[in-house]
Order: C-alpha cells, then sequence, then structure tokens
C-alpha cells in the first residue's frame, strides 16, 4: 500500500483503491546476489535446518529495510518539490540498489530514502516497470546491511514470514509475523488496473499504507517476496481481515536484474486489441463453437498478430500447447515467451481449427 500526502507531507490523501475493494500496498523487492561492501554487512541467508528465531532474524536484517519518499514538483512558479507519498524498499547489493514497488516511485521527481536509524540521503530512479509493480532506485556511499533473495518456489502454506515496513510511513523498521496463506494466486488484469500480478505469494502479516515495496522475510533471513496487495473489504462491502500478497522472490530477481541493467523489461507483444476471454456463457452470446480461449475483437495494424494472418474474430486457444483457460489467461501464457520468440497459435476461425506462427515483438507502453 503506498501512504500518499498532500502538500508538504501533512494530509493523506488515501490508499490507491482498485475496483473499489483491492488496494494496492506499496512494497519493495531486491536483485541478485549481493556482496558486501567495505563497511557494510552481508545477510548471509542460512539453510532451512539452521533457521532463526523471529527476533534474530529482524536484527539481522533490519538495518538493510529502508522508507523510500517519492517527491514531486508542486507546480507552482519557483515552487519545489514536495512529498507525494512514502513505502518501503531494501538494499539488495554493496551497489547501493534498492527494490521497490512501481506505484511507489510513480510520477515521483526526486526520491529520498531514509535508514532504521533515521540517516537520510537522495536516491536516483533507476529504473521502474509498470506491468510487475517493481522498481528500483539507488543510492550513494556504504550501505549498512544487504539482504539476498531466497528461492519462493520452495514456499509452502504454513510457512513462516516476517513482513517489515514503515506502515503509514512513519512507523519505520515496523515487524509483522504470520504464515504463508496460498503461493500462486493470479488477479485478473482488469482488477490490477495498472499492473499484472501473477503468481503472488498469499499471506496474513499484517501490512498497511506505507507498506508497499517492502521485503517479506522466511526465517533464514532470505527475501522471499516483496509486498504489495491487500484486500480490506470485500465486493459487497464486507470486511475483510489477512488477505495481503507478495511478489515472488524469484519473479523480483529477474525484472531487478534487467531493470539494472537496461533501466526497463522487455515484454512480448502480441499485436491484439480488446482481448475477451471466453467462458459458456460467453460462447453462447456470441454463438461459438468453443468455451476457452480469448475472443479476438481487433487487430493491431501491422502488428505480429497481423503478420501472421490472425484475424478479428477468430479465437486463440494455445500458445505452444499452453491452453488459454481460467487458470491460464492469455497474458501469463504470453508473458512467458521473449521477444522476438515464434510460437504457434492454435486458433479457431468459424468451424475450423488452424495454426499460426506468430513471431512476438516488443511490447509498446500499452497492453496486448
Amino acid at each position: 500500500m503506498f501512504m500518499a500526502h498532500r502538500g508538504r507531507a501533512t494530509g493523506i490523501i488515501g490508499v490507491v483503491m482498485l475496483l473499489g475493494f483491492l488496494v494496492a500496498a506499496m512494497t519493495v523487492a531486491g536483485g541478485t546476489q549481493p556482496q558486501a561492501a567495505w563497511g557494510a554487512q552481508a545477510v548471509t541467508p542460512i539453510s532451512a535446518q539452521e533457521e532463526m528465531d523471529a527476533a534474530d532474524v529482524v536484527e539481522r536484517v533490519s538495518p538493510a529495510v529502508v522508507t523510500v519518499i517519492n517527491e514531486q514538483q508542486n507546480g507552482q512558479l519557483g515552487g519545489g518539490a514536495e512529498e507525494a507519498g512514502r513505502g518501503t524498499g531494501f538494499i539488495i547489493d554493496d551497489q547501493g540498489h534498492i527494490v521497490t514497488n512501481w506505484h511507489v516511485v510513480d510520477g515521483g521527481d526526486q526520491f529520498e530514502v531514509i535508514f532504521a536509524d533515521g540517516e537520510s540521503r537522495e536516491a536516483t530512479l533507476v529504473g521502474s516497470d509498470q506491468i510487475s509493480d517493481l522498481a528500483v532506485v539507488q543510492i550513494d556511499g556504504d550501505v549498512p546491511v544487504i539482504v539476498g533473495l531466497g528461492d519462493s518456489d520452495q514456499l509452502r502454506p504454513g510457512q513462516t514470514v516476517l513482513a517489515i515496513g514503515s506502515p503509514l510511513g512513519t512507523f519505520t523498521t515496523t515487524v509483522t509475523e504470520g504464515i504463508v496463506s496460498a503461493i500462486g494466486r493470479t488477479f485478473p488484469l482488469e482488477l490490477a488496473a495498472s499492473s499484472f500480478y501473477t503468481n503472488l505469494i498469499q499471506h496474513d502479516a499484517a501490512i498497511n499504507p506505507g507498506n508497499s515495496g517492502g521485503p517479506l522475510f522466511n526465517l533464514a533471513g532470505e527475501v522471499v517476496g516483496v509486498n504489495t496487495l491487500g484486500i480490506p473489504v470485500g465486493p459487497e462491502g464486507q470486511p475483510v481481515q489477512g488477505l495481503f500478497f507478495a511478489i515472488p522472490s524469484n519473479t523480483v530477481k529477474r525484472i531487478a536484474s534487467e531493470l539494472i541493467e537496461d533501466g526497463q523489461v522487455a515484454y512480448p507483444y502480441l499485436g491484439i486489441e480488446g482481448p475477451l476471454p471466453l467462458n459458456e456463457q460467453i460462447a453462447s452470446e456470441i454463438d461459438l463453437p468453443v468455451d476457452h480461449g480469448v475472443y479476438v475483437q481487433e487487430i493491431a495494424p501491422g502488428g505480429p498478430a497481423a503478420e501472421a494472418g490472425l484475424e478479428a474474430g477468430d479465437v486463440i486457444l494455445a500458445l505452444d500447447d499452453q491452453e488459454i483457460n481460467a487458470e491460464n489467461s492469455l497474458i501469463e501464457v504470453l508473458f512467458s515467451h521473449e521477444p522476438g520468440e515464434t510460437v504457434t497459435a492454435r486458433v479457431q476461425r468459424g468451424d475450423e481449427e488452424l495454426t499460426l506462427d506468430i513471431t512476438l515483438g516488443e511490447r509498446p507502453n500499452q497492453p496486448s
């Protein structure tokens, strides 16, 4: 959740709501396995057999967790930058790279980082990625501690996790404890608004506005996720408790590495517009012979799909034998490929099923 402020960091604007009930929770994540800087202590991950108790983990890793301040020009003639919001981040290497959420840094003109001991430093934006909701900023000088990223694929429901962050932007180095509630959670693109949240870690370690971009640790002192979302109320307005979500560390490794190297992330581009996921009801309403896949409403002129011969009215059933259905969305399957890769699309056109080879482009700023 992102803690937004009005004017000079005074009145709270509020938390970003997704369709009235999905809250984006500002969070931070890491990059590659760090090396200790001079004067900095690297937190060396330990094996699961050597797990520490929560207090020992916090003592070792908390100096690497920082508050990230987003400052924006006030727009008035001669006016300076004013605080627009706060989130959390964590230091991943001796070059001072700090991972956080895209929505923590979005719109920022300059950035400030506050350490656990109160020290403040200016930070520069290295790169940000709206789709994954991840960003990297960088500070100069020595860093106190760096933390490594664990293997999120090894997480199991019921496993203990710790969230550390700056709820409300002021309660720095706040620790909450919970368990992994589920893994592999995916939010539909239409619910996630600006970002694409897939394969998330669901947990119940409480996070609040200001926690966005903060690390989720296992008891070996490894970052296993970046806290990003919380659901405070259900679709009917009923109160909800203990539903929090983190981007898995294996995703963070890949995205942060690309941001540090290139300043951006390259995603594949298919070149269709208004894709409509099918179910039995929709298929019946538009008289289609199949009830799964994605109905293509429009084709982007000159795009990869157009070049391959895909037409409006076609239904994409699969890409490279990966079925498109309720469990595997088109975007999730598409994003498992790289720009420039050629994929075989299985397509329903009227009563005929055919295959088309599509060479994927690189995704522009707008989806699909």
